[in-house]
């Protein structure tokens, strides 16, 4: 019995090949796994215009041959006739993308490359039309030596051509083909680029622009310069923007706290209200302006295409670390939370590259450590200009973001080389189009997060700051007794004491971190509520905190509170979830481990460095 000859539909992710697979092969469809691997192996039958049955298989998206994940072994072991029991297929089907056309030929090359009779599917014509993009097919046949067939999967547009240029594959001459084998990556991406410029017959200005954008924002000098402005005035705008915004919430924080105790008698029920709920909790409701701030710049970011470009940027600065562009996106969004971050590298294919960039996404400056800095630079730091437009305290919360970035690349160096050991893998991804962020999706962004930030004001920090405040009422102190002396909380602190005092942490300190591994952002209320005990009934209001720790820490304690907080493991929340993620304690253990020993070590550098010059 003669064997069906088989074809095979490759290209990049995103491409329209399962649209297209359908519309050739209707019904005819059998789905199963490839045998050994969880990858679906889709074929089905179709009928050539010479009457020829062939069976077509619908490959995984694929970027390249040299795989970087299951998917694409399976795309790259079928292509070249390595698959246990698969036989090679005769013909190839490139579908590509017409809109993203020059990423797309990138692989087309290297398909044609091999030799074998293929046919390029030009899909989602419609689609760049749409965008101001008209092409010509034959151009590009000419360029890349095989034929070209314009389609559109999903209304059926050029499906009788395709079956045509399938039908005739094997009588293709291909001597007569561009020789691109012998290419590199970059000199196909060259070559792509020149291809497309070859065979644009117009464009709309609107795809010029984002075109002269991509220039500039995907140059190698230009685009992190641009990105690192880009944060730079994020962290600026974060302290000039809010303070109106924290003043009116500060204000509102008094009136509650005032009428409070003019509208109750002095008992333990108006102590509790005072000083564990208003000066915890609202010490810490009052950042929500900042965090807002902090969001709107990431959500902009990612819903007006910019993310994705970011990746690209901090790719070649990544692979120095034995990292790719891909965990950039991870990385990033733990500047928010650590949880999604981690949980977002399941997109990361290389398990060595998805442990690494879970164990030093802890370290990523995460929204709950705002409002323990914006305190502690607002107590310490005064608020001069230090140029145009830049603030001192702006400029050291920079520092404090960037000190994060720069400690996780050296761990990850670290991992790459030791634990995690192995080399970085490829990194490419669909670029979206610029597009100004939907309003009406920013604004829901920026609720769902200030109501998770609102939630956890009022569960867990409400909750660390009632039983604080407990630890610190009972029992109550003699006269003439310290009441921080007397209570429970400060034996606590006493015999913790011992441990940090060299590196500069005063008592109050010390018992603030115990709270804060529930919450980062519970070490602000830690400490109103601790000295509000002491003010006996005084409510903490963010700017009565500030000069309470103005007054009571030196700059080296200080610096070396900031420090500790840099590098301090994350919530018990985040070490759940690299739990769960690991499968196991294992690794969160050595998170955890590590996190502590940098923590004390950079606040032991920090505090006895700013000692020694005088600070």
């Amino acid at each position: 019995m003669t064997r069906l000859r088989t074809a095979a539909l490759v290209g990049n992710p995103n491409a329209g090949k399962s649209a297209l697979f359908n519309a050739l092969t209707g019904a005819r469809q059998k789905i199963a796994n490839y045998p050994g691997v969880t990858v679906e192996r889709v074929s089905g039958r179709m009928t050539l215009p010479s009457g020829e049955p062939v069976e077509l298989i619908d490959l995984p998206g694929s970027y390249s041959l040299d795989a970087a994940s299951p998917d694409e072994e399976v795309t790259r072991q079928v292509v070249l006739g390595e698959f246990p029991g698969e036989a090679q297929p005769e013909t190839l089907v490139v579908v590509v993308d017409a809109a993203n056309l020059e990423q797309h030929l990138v692989f087309a090359q290297e398909m044609i490359a091999l030799g074998r009779p293929t046919v390029v599917a030009l899909n989602m014509v419609d689609l760049a039309e749409r965008d101001g993009l008209a092409i010509d097919p034959d151009a590009l046949s000419d360029a890349l030596g095989v034929p070209v067939v314009p389609t559109v999967a999903v209304r059926k547009r050029g499906l009788d051509a395709l079956a045509d240029a399938m039908d005739a594959a094997p009588g293709q001459d291909i001597s007569t083909r561009h020789d691109v084998g012998h290419l590199t990556l970059p000199e196909r991406r060259l070559a792509a680029r020149n291809m497309v410029k070859g065979a644009i017959l117009s464009e709309s200005g609107e795809r010029r622009l984002h075109t002269h954008l991509d220039k500039i924002l995907l140059h190698p000098w230009l685009g992190p310069i641009t990105l690192f402005a880009l944060l730079f005035v994020m962290f600026q705008a974060v302290f000039a923007w809010a303070d109106p915004l924290i003043g009116a919430i500060e204000g509102v924080a008094e009136l509650a706290s005032g009428f409070v105790t003019a509208a109750m008698p002095e008992s333990f029920l108006r102590d509790l209200i005072t000083e564990g709920v208003i000066a915890g909790v609202g010490s810490v409701v009052v950042f929500l302006p900042q965090i807002i701030i902090l969001f709107a710049f990431i959500l902009v970011m990612e819903q007006s295409g910019y993310m994705a470009r970011a990746a690209f940027i901090m790719d070649r600065l990544m692979a120095y670390v034995g990292l790719s562009g891909r965990s950039f996106i991870p990385l990033l969004s733990s500047f928010a939370c650590a949880i999604p971050g981690i949980m977002a590298t399941r997109s990361i294919a290389d398990p060595k590259d998805r442990l690494t960039t879970i164990l030093i996404a802890p370290l990523m400056t995460c929204s709950a450590r705002l409002p323990v800095y914006t305190v502690i630079i607002g107590a310490v730091i005064p608020a001069t200009s230090v140029g145009p437009g830049i603030g001192l305290q702006g400029l050291v919360l920079f520092g404090l973001y960037l000190a994060g970035i720069v400690g996780a690349m050296a761990v990850a160096l670290v991992l790459r080389r030791t634990a995690t050991k192995g080399a970085a893998s490829g990194f490419i991804m669909e670029l979206p189009k610029y597009q100004l962020p939907p309003l009406r999706d920013l604004a829901i962004g920026l609720w769902q997060r200030a109501w998770v930030f609102l939630r956890r004001a009022g569960t867990i920090i409400f909750a660390a700051t009632v039983i604080l405040w407990l630890l610190l009422t009972f029992p109550k102190a003699d006269p003439g007794e310290s009441q921080l002396d007397a209570s429970a909380a400060g034996h606590i602190a006493s015999f913790m004491q011992p441990a940090f005092e060299p590196i500069g942490f005063q008592r109050e300190m010390t018992l603030a971190l115990v709270p804060a591994m529930a919450a980062r952002e519970v070490a602000v209320a830690s400490l109103a509520t601790t000295y509000a005990v002491e003010a006996e009934g005084e409510a903490e209001t963010e700017q009565a905190l500030r000069g309470q720790i103005a007054a009571r820490w030196s700059l080296p304690t200080a610096l070396a509170f900031l420090a500790w907080f840099i590098f301090a493991p994350q919530c018990l929340s985040t070490i759940a979830v690299a739990r769960r993620e690991t499968n196991g304690w294992k690794w969160p253990a050595v998170m955890v481990i590590y996190l502590f020993a940098l923590a004390y070590i950079f606040a032991g550098l920090t505090y006895w460095s700013a000692v020694a010059l005088g600070l």
